[in-house]
């Protein structure tokens, strides 16, 4: 495998991305992973290696600028760096599309398969950039928040899907609820996989604080990694 940073730019804003692939000599479909509210960290870099092993372009991209990180554990510095994107919908749409751009201007990429998905906070990132009217082939929201914000949606062309437990304190079932509403009205197609007894950030073997209501969860997360593999295969025309 090969991995490398890749700097490219929103405005003057300079951002550092995590690309990930096996080198085939030939392009190949790409996958934008948003990380979570800390930063382009561990999690986000993992899980676009594990893109890389399913046979794609695996790009962590950089949400909050270049050596911006928060930190496991530190919700004030970690809610600080997500609140100016939650707040302003259209800011969190730019930024993902200057990730989108910058991906499909890479070699290793065939810029006309590309998709994407998301953390928790990246989860929100990558509806936003489907919400945006983004031409990408699918979303994944990975135990994302999934409430829009005040900006109007574009006609949404991506396939979506949402992985989500059942005991997400921070996503309750009417916040589920409203997005099938939501994805429904818009003629999108959509999915929603809840799974039971599980709660925020399952896939994250660093989330242990069930008071907080962050806890990893193995069998959930390795559900979720099959049905991942399963709709990038479908959306990028491999099954």
């Amino acid at each position: 495998m090969i991995t490398k940073t890749i700097d490219y730019q929103d405005g003057s804003t300079q951002l550092e991305g995590y690309l990930a692939y096996h080198d085939t000599g030939a392009p190949k479909p790409a996958v934008l992973v948003s990380h979570d509210w800390s930063g382009r960290r561990e999690l986000a870099c993992k899980g676009a290696e594990r893109i890389a092993d399913m046979g794609y372009v695996g790009f962590a991209l950089d949400m909050y600028g270049k050596g911006i990180f928060g930190a496991d554990g530190d919700a004030d510095r970690n809610g600080a760096l997500m609140a100016p994107f939650t707040q302003d919908r259209a800011l969190l749409r730019r930024r993902i599309n200057a990730a989108l751009h910058a991906v499909r201007q890479l070699p290793q990429v065939d810029a006309t398969r590309v998709a994407a998905m998301g953390y928790c906070f990246g989860g929100l990132c990558v509806l936003e950039l489907a919400r945006s009217g983004a031409d990408v082939k699918g979303v994944i929201s990975i135990h994302g928040i999934l409430a829009p914000g005040n900006v109007p949606n574009e006609t949404i062309t991506a396939k979506v899907l949402c992985l989500h437990g059942h005991d997400d304190p921070m996503v309750p079932p009417e916040q589920v609820l409203a997005l099938e509403t939501e994805m429904t009205r818009a003629n999108v197609d959509w999915q929603v996989h809840v799974y039971g007894g599980t709660m925020h950030a399952f896939t994250n073997p660093k989330a242990n604080n069930p008071g907080f209501g962050t806890v990893y969860r193995e069998v959930a997360a390795n559900r979720a990694y099959r049905s991942i593999e399963n709709f990038l295969g479908e959306v990028f025309g491999k099954s």
